[in-house]
């Protein structure tokens, strides 16, 4: 469950498929027996068809992955960029010190992937979108050091069947305050230049 206020909301799959390319390493949680876990991972974003799925592994050494039944229900935390929002930048003394950020949740069904082939197109699907000039090495290692660095992770496959963008960014402040938390950003450090993007690509202070 998210808190989701309507005037944060980005119900837009563009721009929630968008912001998970961007931001891939997420944190993966899943619930066993009442017992929350969770995982830290970076997950590649596929669109097969109308379909989501997300792509990724974690090491055969992590319990988390014990825990999973077949068809386990798991959320997808994708962690944009966050800032500080004083309230300086209001129109209006009576204002409080915020922090605006953007976060997307995706849920979906999990399954592992324990198959060297479906271990090796996880793999690959993480290289083509990390590192591509690696992709050639992969392939040219031995066989035998390749199935050994496999047998050291479970594969993960995620069908989203859900996803909530919460995109805070001053959208319930007035005209002239979402511009100048914008200005406010646009001068910061790189989270919040990161923050003025997404502004400006939703509209938000820009006259």
């Amino acid at each position: 469950m998210i808190y989701m206020p309507t005037h944060f909301t980005v119900a837009d799959r563009a721009n929630q498929i968008a912001l998970m390319r961007a931001f891939p390493f997420a944190t993966l949680a899943s619930v066993a027996d009442g017992v929350p876990a969770f995982s830290h991972v970076p997950l590649v974003v596929e669109e097969r068809g109308g379909t989501i799925v997300l792509l990724g592994h974690v090491a055969i050494a992590n319990p988390h992955w014990r825990s999973w039944s077949a068809d386990q229900h798991v959320i997808a935390v994708f962690h944009g960029p966050n800032g500080y929002v004083s309230p300086r930048l209001y129109s209006v003394r009576e204002a409080v010190p915020t922090w605006n950020y953007i976060a997307v949740h995706a849920q979906g069904r999990l399954r592992t992937v324990q198959d060297s082939d479906g271990k090796e197109r996880i793999l690959k699907a993480l290289i083509d979108v990390h590192d591509v000039p690696y992709r050639e090495q992969w392939d040219e290692l031995g066989e035998e050091f390749r199935e050994k660095m496999k047998r050291g992770i479970v594969g993960v496959e995620i069908a989203v069947e859900r996803i909530d963008g919460k995109f805070k960014l001053s959208q319930n402040r007035p005209p002239q305050d979402r511009a100048s938390v914008l200005g406010a950003m646009e001068a910061g450090g790189a989270g919040e230049r990161a923050l003025a993007e997404w502004m400006r690509r939703l509209g938000i202070g820009v006259a």
